[in-house]
């Protein structure tokens, strides 16, 4: 019996569980109730977690209201993901749309509504009207201890005992307390009480209009407008969230502006719902957008009569870097069409201007140009921005030279860049850092002008760490397209888009670079996507150098001519059609070849300065400057004989005034060379590397190493020339490519034979990797005693080694047994050959050939009886070759029958004629 009224009761609270969840407003009755807490723990909490109910909601005492549980965390919204490919791919539309304004205060609701309940054991307020289903905990102490659970029933009263029922219909909870208190001290002497409020009873509201998930709910007595609208999930995107409306009894009792709990803080007008409360949310008003340098950027539902103050206000006001007086308004006219209203922020008229449904409001940003400010960039300690003063100078931008200026600044060239008139022409001042630090001379020592920029170089641009400025360039560089870290470009990106950037910039010189199939002089190679896109990069961030922040602070790992970029291209822009481009040029015998702005003034001395000084081997008594005169009709060029000693010196007359498009040469000191060494290996009295000059001989450098030891063996020297490993790298290559073409002939001729393709191809490539040697056969003995013929004018890394006495000789190739056997004096070829078995059968003894140990190569000579006779040395070296055209004695032997047949057959033809 038992058993059976168990499995009634599962059903009937299934029954009541699975109709209720569909609509999630349907309250368990109190007999429902009863019947789940009757089965065992373990059968409701399997039917909980079946069925997703919290066990709270069905574990309440026999005649009480529903017990309220604390919230569950509401879910997110189902929001649609794009795939890891479209993660992956450059959708700038995609980019695009996430910049589109947001409409205020609607993610608050960003949660999907489930069931729920606010918390209840937060504090009854004094006010709080109490009604059915409530519980009131009475405690008594005195004469006599007892507590008192009493619930309201439907006819608004409670069964006290001893008291019998009292009517509490109407009464708030103070009154209640009261009241009960009252009674109790009056009717019950000797005894005093204490009342709280228990369990609260459920309500149900109807939530109506634009929300989420309109519907019929029950939630605590407790709630809120605001609470309910969580319930429901929130307000929709049409929907108002300043007219939030509460009717009951079908009129309108209260009114909430959404926007005063989210923007002010203020739940004042929060009010609690009643059983039968209907939560309207009206449709949208007029909406408002406000974007640019304003803290909050949305778009805001505004009300009648509000202003564009307001507005401001609701965004959180303007950011510091706005210039509110150059705002606008777009706003839609009488006739559909869209007009751009200028207003002034911070004028009163502006503000109090009444705000339209539709109005776009732009707030404008401020210019990112300093006023007055000098900007420092280059080889110094800590480049940027730094406050301008009347009478500044170098020394007070950078005060010393050790802690100011980096390790590897050049102390004799600066440039300051000067604007000269409100269009933005510039001219140029060099200045010595060390002399105008260090010595503060005065004609170094330059005042500063606002708005100048002041630049330090390198004097060796190898010494620098370009790590983060490459980083910087991938990171921007990346958002067009992904560079890897073994891109065909280099690792230098920042130097491999400077250069690509100047190929792009010759190449639109040039034009075209063929016509008709023919390639152009000075022709510029195409250049692939990933340079060309480096290279756009580069060319953004130098033209910005004085204006990028990130850029200023590696300027320092900037080279000179990479920092001269932006100046040199102002100057070539700003000048017009009849004057020159303030800009020169020096080549040859200096440490940095390449163009310079023109400074002020500038004279021979500046230039050389400014490329950093001669290098060794500078013929200073003559350079060639190259000068261009141009008048209405024609151009000519002047060629001027200078001397650069006398320039440097300050000689008036060798130390020009430079001008426009000049370009000076740097000669280099007749019969000057660089310093060129060999090295000497092996059986030498003094082995190691010696420098020689132009036109030394082997000879010469073999008496400085004070000739051979008793242990040397010259006949099997080594002499290796990197310029001739070179010739035969490119002979190697040049048989390859010629072999390619032989297959490809005899593919395609009549008669040819077929060649596998891809065997072929392995074999080309296996030719191509060969590494050549570079060896070159001498004759030391023949050096050694005299014999001009047989020696040798030595370039720069040539190596020669001397080994030690060798007594062997190899046999190698197609023989029975290859082997080195020990040199004797007066065997012959063929006597080596039989040490070592003889020739194989496939072997081609007919080629036998010798290289000798001084790498020559000797054919043995034949005899009229076919034997072969050859001196052989010590450390010689016998090859025996493969027979290429081997064939065994089958296939000889069917050739031959074959042979004799046909000519059997051709016999009997003819005498049968």
């Amino acid at each position: 019996m038992f058993q059976k009224a168990k499995s009634l009761a599962i059903a009937a609270v299934s029954a009541v569980i699975l109709f209720s969840l569909p609509t999630q407003a349907v309250t368990p009755s109190p007999q429902m109730i009863e019947q789940f807490k009757s089965l065992p723990a373990s059968e409701q909490q399997r039917l909980a977690k079946q069925y997703g109910i919290d066990t709270s909601v069905l574990n309440g005492s026999v005649g009480q209201s529903t017990a309220i549980s604390a919230p569950s965390q509401v879910p997110s919204r189902d929001v649609a993901k794009p795939t890891k490919e479209k993660d992956v791919e450059l959708d700038f539309e995609q980019d695009s749309r996430k910049t589109e304004l947001a409409f205020f205060g609607y993610d608050m609701f960003a949660g999907e509504p489930m069931t729920f309940s606010p918390v209840s054991d937060v504090p009854v307020p004094s006010d709080y009207l109490v009604g059915p289903g409530d519980t009131v905990n009475v405690q008594l102490y005195g004469k006599d201890n007892r507590e008192y659970t009493l619930t309201i029933g439907r006819d608004g009263t409670i069964q006290f005992p001893e008291l019998g029922p009292i009517s509490v219909v109407g009464l708030n909870f103070v009154e209640l307390r009261e009241y009960l208190s009252e009674r109790i001290s009056k009717q019950m002497i000797g005894i005093e009480s204490n009342i709280t409020m228990g369990e609260l009873r459920s309500i149900r509201i109807f939530i109506a209009g634009d929300a989420y998930k309109p519907g019929a709910y029950t939630v605590s007595s407790l709630s809120t407008i605001t609470q309910a609208l969580f319930v429901a999930g929130g307000v929709n995107e049409i929907g108002s969230l300043r007219n939030i409306q509460v009717k009951r009894k079908g009129k309108l009792i209260a009114s909430f502006d959404l926007y005063d709990l989210l923007l002010n803080g203020d739940a004042s007008k929060d009010i609690n719902l009643r059983s039968g409360d209907v939560v309207f949310i009206p449709s949208v008003g007029g909406r408002v957008s406000v974007t640019g340098e304003i803290r909050r950027p949305a778009v805001y539902e505004i009300k009648q009569d509000e202003t564009i103050n307001d507005v401001i206000k609701m965004a959180a006001g303007v950011n510091p870097g706005a210039y509110p007086r150059r705002s606008s308004i777009e706003r839609y006219n009488q006739n559909g069409l869209k007009t751009i209203v200028n207003v002034d922020l911070t004028s009163e008229k502006a503000k109090q201007k009444q705000a339209k449904p539709g109005d776009f409001i732009r707030v404008k940003s401020a210019s990112t140009q300093y006023e007055d400010a000098i900007t420092l960039v280059g080889a110094v300690v800590r480049p940027g921005k730094y406050q301008w003063f009347q009478g500044q100078k170098i020394n007070d931008l950078i005060p010393t030279i050790w802690g100011d200026l980096a390790i590897s600044a050049d102390l004799n060239y600066g440039l300051v860049i000067r604007e000269v008139d409100k269009f933005g022409k510039i001219e140029v001042h060099q200045f010595s850092p060390g002399k105008a630090i260090a010595q503060q001379d005065v004609t170094q020592n330059i005042t500063l002008n606002a708005r100048d920029k002041v630049i330090v170089f390198n004097h060796d641009d190898s010494s620098v760490n370009r790590y983060e400025l490459n980083k910087l360039v991938l990171n921007r560089a990346k958002k067009i397209k992904q560079l890897s870290g073994d891109s065909l470009i280099g690792s230098d990106l920042f130097k491999a888009g400077f250069k690509s950037m100047n190929v792009n910039k010759q190449s639109s010189v040039l034009g075209k670079t063929e016509i008709g199939g023919v390639v152009m002089p000075g022709a510029v190679a195409e250049l692939d996507e990933e340079e060309k896109l480096v290279g756009d990069e580069v060319s953004k961030m130098l033209s910005n150098l004085f204006e990028d922040r990130d850029l200023i602070k590696l300027s320092s790992s900037l080279s000179r001519e990479e920092l001269l970029f932006p100046i040199i291209t102002k100057l070539s822009l700003q000048s017009g059609v009849s004057e020159k481009v303030n800009v020169i040029a020096v080549t040859g015998k200096v440490k940095h070849s390449g163009i310079y702005p023109l400074s002020v003034g500038g004279r021979v001395s500046d230039l050389i300065t400014s490329a950093g000084g001669l290098v060794e081997g500078a013929y200073t008594a003559r350079a060639e400057l190259t000068r261009t005169e141009t008048d209405t009709s024609i151009s000519d060029i002047q060629h001027l004989h200078i001397n650069v000693g006398n320039a440097i010196n300050g000689v008036a007359e060798d130390n020009l005034a430079l001008e426009g498009r000049d370009m000076l040469v740097v000669l280099t000191t007749p019969e000057w060379q660089e310093r060129k060494s060999v090295e000497i290996r092996g059986e030498v009295r003094f082995p190691g590397v010696y420098n020689i000059r132009r036109g030394e001989t082997l000879a010469d450098v073999m008496k400085r190493a004070g000739g051979f030891t008793d242990y040397a063996f010259p006949q099997a020297s080594v002499f290796v020339r990197e310029s001739v490993r070179k010739q035969e790298q490119l002979e190697i290559k040049k048989l390859a490519d010629q072999l390619r073409r032989d297959i490809a002939t005899r593919g395609v001729s009549k008669d040819g034979t077929v060649v596998n393709y891809s065997e072929a191809q392995l074999m080309l490539t296996d030719l191509e990797n060969i590494q050549a040697l570079g060896r070159l056969v001498v004759d030391l003995n023949a050096i050694q005693v005299g014999i001009e013929q047989a020696d040798l004018q030595l370039e720069d890394k040539d190596v020669l080694y001397v080994p030690t006495v060798k007594q062997i000789v190899s046999v190698m190739g197609e023989v029975q047994h290859p082997a080195t056997h020990r040199f004797k004096e007066g065997m012959t070829l063929n006597q080596y050959l039989a040490m070592s078995g003889g020739a194989r059968e496939r072997g081609d003894d007919d080629r036998t050939y010798i290289i000798k140990a001084d790498g020559s190569v000797m054919l043995p000579e034949q005899n009229f009886w076919f034997s072969k006779t050859a001196a052989i040395s010590a450390g010689d070296t016998v090859i025996v070759p493969l027979d290429t055209e081997y064939k065994d004695n089958l296939t000889l032997w069917t050739q031959v029958t074959q042979i004799i047949y046909n000519t059997a057959v051709a016999v009997a033809t003819i005498s049968g004629l």
